[in-house]
């Protein structure tokens, strides 16, 4: 397999057309996929690198700021680490991550 065997071409073809594309759990069709793997080494990454969306993915990231705020979790703790990760799974995989008790949504201007 020597660089002129054409074996790297599919791989440039996907980043050169869009991208990688993946059946997002959340959104039930497929749609781009994520460039990387979040927590490499976690099963839980690789999960979400095969199965969710680059716009499943910013829809969490809004919903674990608002954790975070809520719950004023410091992620340097390993129990705060670990309930982000149930709170991920949950929302990709599971029932989907609740909302914390008492929990109000901003009100939008307008």
């Amino acid at each position: 397999m020597g660089c002129g065997s054409g074996a790297g071409a599919p791989v440039f073809e996907q980043i050169k057309l869009g991208g990688r594309k993946v059946f997002c759990v959340k959104f039930q069709r497929e749609l781009g996929g994520l460039d990387e793997i979040p927590f490499e080494g976690h099963p839980l990454g690789q999960k979400i690198y095969e199965n969710v969306s680059k716009d499943a993915w910013k829809l969490w990231v809004e919903h674990m700021k608002m954790l975070m705020n809520e719950y004023r979790l410091n992620l340097g703790t390993a129990e705060a680490q670990e309930f982000l990760l149930k709170q991920m799974d949950d929302y990709f995989f599971g029932e989907g991550a609740a909302l914390p008790p008492d929990y109000v949504a901003p009100k939008t201007k307008g």
